[in-house]
C-alpha cells in the first residue's frame, strides 16, 4: 500500500527506542531501509587488542563497543557490530592507507575470503545482553594490478574491512558468495531482525484495517 505522499511505508516499525552503536552510514542504512527509526550514538573506543580465534575477536570488539554507548544510555537497547574478513587465519581489517589497500586487495585476488559480522544486543538497566557471529564466503575474481589501482584510486577501500564494499565499486571483483549478502556489507538483517522482533523492540507493519 502506497500512502498519500507517494512513499511506501517500512516493512518494520520500531516499538521501543533503541540506538545504534556504529558511525558505519552502511549499517544505518540497512536498518532504515526497513523503516526502523533509531539513534545513533557511535562507541568513544577503538578496536582495542583481543585475543583468540578471529571469531572471538570480533565479538569481543563489538561487545566492547555496545558496553561502551550501554553506559550512556542504560534503559535502552543499544544494538552494534563490528565485521572483519579473515584469509588463511589473519584478520584484515580497514586499511591504513593506499599501500595497504592495495596489498590487501592482492592478497584476497583469486581466493575464497570469510567476512564475519558480530552483531552485540544489550540493555544494561535489564540485565540483558546477545550477541552472535555471522559467516559468509566470499570469492573474488583474479584481480590485474590495473583493476587494484583503479578502485584504490576511486577511494572506496578505505573505511571498510578488506578495503572493498560489496554494496559499491567493490561488487565488480566479488565473483560468488555463499552465505548472508548483508552480512558482508556490514551486518546480518535477517539475524540482526530475528533478535529484535524477538524481543518486542520492532515488528512488522501492519497496514491493514483490523
Amino acid at each position: 500500500m502506497i500512502d498519500p505522499t507517494g512513499k511506501c511505508p517500512g516493512m518494520f516499525t520500531t516499538r521501543e527506542p533503541f540506538v545504534l552503536a556504529s558511525a558505519s552510514p552502511r549499517r544505518r542504512e540497512l536498518l532504515q531501509g526497513l523503516g526502523l527509526q533509531f539513534d545513533v550514538f557511535p562507541s568513544d573506543g577503538v578496536e582495542w587488542p583481543a585475543h583468540g580465534s578471529p571469531g572471538e575477536q570480533v565479538r569481543v570488539w563489538a561487545r566492547r563497543k555496545v558496553q561502551s554507548v550501554c553506559r550512556r544510555f542504560p534503559d535502552r537497547w543499544v544494538l552494534g557490530a563490528d565485521t572483519i574478513v579473515v584469509l588463511g587465519g589473519a584478520v584484515f581489517g580497514k586499511p591504513l592507507d593506499r599501500e595497504d589497500a592495495a596489498r590487501c586487495l592482492r592478497e584476497l585476488s583469486g581466493r575464497t575470503h570469510e567476512v564475519m559480522t558480530a552483531v552485540c544486543l544489550a540493555h544494561a538497566a535489564r540485565h540483558m545482553q546477545f550477541e552472535r557471529a555471522v559467516r559468509t564466503q566470499v570469492t573474488f575474481k583474479d584481480l590485474s594490478s590495473a583493476e587494484i589501482d583503479a578502485y584504490v584510486d576511486t577511494g572506496e577501500p578505505y573505511d571498510k574491512a578488506g578495503a572493498y564494499g560489496i554494496q559499491g565499486m567493490g561488487a565488480c571483483l566479488v565473483r560468488s558468495i555463499h552465505g548472508s549478502y548483508t552480512n558482508v556489507v556490514g551486518l546480518p538483517l535477517c539475524e540482526t531482525l530475528e533478535w529484535i522482533c524477538r524481543f518486542g523492540i520492532a515488528a512488522p507493519t501492519t497496514t491493514r484495517a483490523l
